[in-house]
């Protein structure tokens, strides 16, 4: 597995200089060492980043402060990971190479998922044992938009954002984001107008792209090389299936190894190609039902499967009853499971 290693970026740092709170309270708050705020120190876990946030939620007191800290922030001050997403080709690009890259600073995935003509962002922290605190979450969300706006020069407004918390949001999020927020949600979700994703990046930068790429991709494949194969395989999986059930060949080309490689290293961790499908898919649907707006149909759709039929019966299988009654019992709300128009480029 990947180690549990967060590394706490310079930029964060000035950020909240520049919030008035002393970096050395908000460590002594967080029970954490008092010099991590200094260059050169260690990475720490999921755990003592969530009590970094939480620390700064309740010293600022102020539910607005993860918005203020992004737009404060200079394009120029981000690491390496986020400055490439910065000058990509178009805003989808720049998506991408931030989800692909991010792992080198936190232990977390982005989930990106188009469909219906919206793109809906969501993140998993593979190693966190509780829920994500909110200024963390806010952070995220607000990256995401900022990397749209500042990358397009277009004031990206999201289609609605859902956030999983119980406290109420002020004003700043509404003026911020500009569309609908949802609390109480079943999970957090920034979905966007898959339309804007078109959008081009005047400040796209081939030659900086052609310095940094080669690092970055060289650096996360020494990380990934500490992880297990499964993980790598089911992380590829997940990214694909939308566009149909990939084979081992394709995804053997995409962690750069021969298909014989990849099957002998599935077998070596005691399991195969197909049960790892099947995980991908599973793990997928489950965060895909955990969405209302989300037809089951569509589901289908994106984990591969030609029928909603096919989909129900492996469902059943895995977890002893159907897509819509799971549903029922997770988010509390009715499943829609008639057909939808729905805008996609895959095989369904």
């Amino acid at each position: 597995m990947q180690a549990d290693r967060c590394k706490v970026p310079p930029a964060f740092w000035r950020a909240v200089e520049q919030t008035g709170i002393p970096p050395a309270a908000l460590l002594r708050q967080a029970r954490l060492p008092a010099t991590l705020h200094l260059g050169g120190q260690p990475p720490i876990t999921t755990a003592q980043y969530f009590a970094l946030m939480r620390a700064l939620e309740e010293l600022s007191g102020d539910p607005a402060l993860g918005l203020r800290m992004v737009r404060c922030v200079d394009t120029a001050v981000h690491p390496p990971s986020s400055l490439a997403a910065f000058h990509a080709r178009d805003y989808r690009d720049g998506l991408a190479r931030l989800a692909r890259f991010k792992r080198l600073c936190t232990p977390e995935q982005l989930c990106i998922v188009e469909t219906g003509g919206d793109c809906a962002i969501s993140v998993e922290w593979t190693f966190a044992t509780e829920a994500e605190p909110a200024i963390s979450v806010d952070i995220t969300f607000a990256s995401l938009v900022e990397l749209g706006r500042r990358g397009a020069g277009r004031a990206i407004v999201p289609r609605r954002v859902d956030l999983s918390r119980q406290s109420p949001v002020g004003a700043e999020h509404g003026t911020y984001f500009g569309c609908p927020i949802r609390l109480h949600a079943p999970r957090n979700l920034l979905v966007l107008d898959a339309a804007d994703l078109d959008l081009s990046f005047p400040g796209h930068n081939p030659e900086l792209l052609d310095m940094l790429t080669p690092a970055l991709s060289a650096a996360l494949g020494e990380l990934e090389s500490q992880s297990s194969v499964a993980e790598q395989v089911k992380i590829v999986l997940k990214r694909s299936l939308a566009s149909g059930q990939p084979g081992l060949a394709e995804v053997a080309k995409q962690l750069g190894m021969s298909d014989r490689t990849l099957q002998r290293r599935i077998t070596e961790e005691g399991t195969t190609f197909r049960n790892l499908l099947t995980d991908a898919r599973r793990d997928l649907g489950r965060w895909l039902l955990s969405d209302p707006a989300t037809d089951i149909d569509e589901v289908a759709c994106l984990l591969g499967y030609q029928d909603t039929t096919s989909f129900y019966r492996a469902f059943r299988t895995w977890e002893g009853m159907p897509p819509n009654r799971w549903r029922e019992m997770h988010t509390g709300r009715p499943a829609a499971i008639g057909p939808r128009d729905v805008h996609w480029n895959g095989p369904c």
